[in-house]
């Protein structure tokens, strides 16, 4: 199907996204890229079987994240040459297949449920410790109201604790008799109304609360922090303190081609952006341990599809124990991934000078990867922060709602903004591993939120002729969505939208066949047929899959000899 029949303009998605894959590339330098990337631009092709926008969205969603893949794949590549020897290889990244990688936790199902299915609760494990999730008036407390000046918005997040957010406002942490949604909404927003967006700011510097105004992209450009960081590249890999010898990649074990065989990753995240960037580790066949905390929540079902591929182990860092068995693992370990508050794993001794230190003591360069809100320079750079905050903080969320003919904000549907960055991440680890194999050292990779959502901005929105074509082919379901919805009523709404409009999305993989988007796994630890996005790039002489079906955090031992056993059930 040809782009004008689908958008009704000449726009092509696919011509676009080399455009963006182009205008990453004329930023080697600025991100550190191997050589390789910009001499091999050529061998990256984007494919797509309808050229089609599918994202009800002003920003070029399909089209960046499929770039991004397009240097991961690049970077991938470069790395096989290493590791193995030189051979053009041919990266090939279809645009379907980085629209479900955009949205896979709603792709994502456990025994056939999504996780937009009430009975799909029965099948995990309760990481939810605080019911910030399960409890549907807690769970509003991470949402966009209005507050007491017109046409001024604020996004409050409780994060994954809620209390402290709802008694800020004067509400309490528990309201077991309030259960409407629509009654919900109007409590809080009648709570959030009572302030000013500076007010409400204050409130939460005070409390270390992750809320935030929504900005408008020209106000947010004026601001000291907005200023200063779309002068920035959109991810940063850095060579850390220290004098190393190359690190050459472990002799392969299996005769495989999975480029990062035998090398360890340490996860320490929660949530979306951080996990993805481990999850595509593991494709490329890293040994990735996640630790968590037993004592802190995590959102249950994104565990279905972020931990895939992982091993999964719970460590207290604030005891005796947990810091011994993990400064064991770490003195193994080929990268971290921080995925935590800014300055949180510092305060616990592992930082990225921290870091460096033990690599020069062991004598082997170690990759260190943070992944953030908010970027690494500016005075809100230790703000914490979620997807939506960075969405509303930057003028994404004030642009959507624009594109839905709103004069308010709108958070967008899906968490793309934290896929993007995971993709971010990724490229900066294995960015960091090439130049730790080939030039020695040890490096430091960053990648945020709002620096995804500014490379949106950067790359430029759909014409406004194409944005009208979006708009006519949207139902008015999609209209009637409001600032104040839940992001799963938002992202719920459009999905039945794109489940109608593009069914070759959503075909089970045994219907797919060759172009499936998804892939089932038996999982012993959620003893149920899962089914999750498959690996995005194809490259040529690399394996990019899957080992293991994924687990619910805390199934394994905190251990790096158990992946020699492990070897996961398909």
């Amino acid at each position: 199907m040809a782009a004008t029949s689908a958008a009704g303009t000449d726009y092509s998605p696919v011509r676009e996204t080399g455009r963006i894959f182009s205008f990453l590339c004329d930023q080697a330098e600025r991100l550190s890229l191997p050589t390789e990337v910009v001499e091999r631009r050529d061998a990256v092709s984007f494919t797509s079987t309808h050229d089609e926008i599918y994202y009800p969205i002003p920003f070029k969603e399909t089209e960046t994240l499929a770039a991004l893949k397009g240097v991961e794949g690049s970077v991938a590549g470069a790395i096989a040459d290493l590791r193995y020897c030189p051979q053009k290889r041919n990266v090939k990244i279809s645009l379907e297949r980085a629209t479900a990688f955009g949205s896979q936790a709603y792709m994502a199902k456990v025994a056939g449920l999504s996780k937009l299915d009430p009975e799909v609760k029965k099948k995990l494990k309760d990481t939810d410790l605080l019911a910030a999730q399960s409890n549907g008036y807690r769970r509003m407390s991470a949402n966009l109201y209005k507050t007491k000046n017109q046409d001024e918005y604020f996004h409050i997040h409780g994060s994954l604790e809620a209390t402290t957010t709802l008694n800020m406002i004067g509400l309490e942490g528990q309201r077991p008799d309030l259960t409407d949604y629509e009654e919900i909404i109007k409590v809080i927003e009648s709570h959030v109304q009572k302030y000013s967006a500076a007010e409400l700011e204050e409130m939460n510097k005070e409390r270390r609360q992750a809320g935030v105004t929504a900005f408008k992209y020209e106000d947010f450009k004026n601001t000291p922090h907005g200023k200063l960081n779309i002068q920035e590249p959109p991810w940063k890999v850095t060579h850390l303190a220290g004098d190393l010898p190359p690190t050459p990649f472990p002799a392969s074990r299996s005769g495989s081609k999975k480029i990062l065989e035998g090398v360890k990753v340490l996860e320490l995240c929660r949530i979306i952006a951080g996990p993805t960037v481990a999850r595509i580790l593991t494709e490329y066949g890293a040994d990735v341990l996640k630790i968590t905390s037993p004592n802190l929540s995590d959102v249950p079902f994104f565990q279905v599809d972020g931990n895939m591929g992982k091993h999964a182990a719970d460590l207290d860092l604030k005891t005796e124990e947990g810091r011994r068995r993990f400064e064991e693992l770490l003195a193994n370990a080929d990268v971290l991934v921080d995925g935590y508050r800014p300055g949180a794993l510092e305060k616990l001794g592992y930082g990225a000078n921290t870091l460096a230190s033990l690599a020069e003591k062991r004598g082997k360069g170690i990759v260190y990867v943070n992944e953030n809100c908010f970027g690494y320079e500016g005075e809100w750079a230790g703000r914490p922060g979620w997807q939506q905050i960075a969405d509303c903080v930057t003028g994404v969320a004030w642009a959507q709602g624009q594109f839905m003919g709103l004069s308010t904000p709108m958070v967008p549907p899906f968490p793309i903004s934290d896929y993007g960055t995971g993709c971010m991440g990724a490229i900066a680890a294995l960015t960091g591993l090439y130049h730790r194999a080939k030039s020695g050292g040890s490096y430091h990779g960053k990648a945020s939120l709002m620096h995804y959502d500014l490379l949106l901005f950067a790359v430029g929105q759909y014409s406004e002729a194409v944005q009208e074509k979006m708009r006519a082919a949207q139902p008015p379901e999609f209209f009637q969505l409001r600032h104040c919805d839940s992001v799963d009523r938002i992202s719920s709404t459009v999905l039945k939208i794109m489940q109608r409009r593009f069914p070759h999305l959503y075909q089970a993989p045994e219907e797919a066949g060759a172009e499936a988007l998804t892939e089932k796994w038996y999982s012993e630890a959620y003893n149920a047929e899962i089914e999750v996005v498959r690996p995005i790039a194809e490259i040529d002489g690399v394996e990019n899959k899957f080992e293991r079906a994924s687990r619910p955090n805390g199934t394994d031992r905190a251990s790096w000899e158990d992946f020699e056993t492990d070897r996961g059930l398909i």
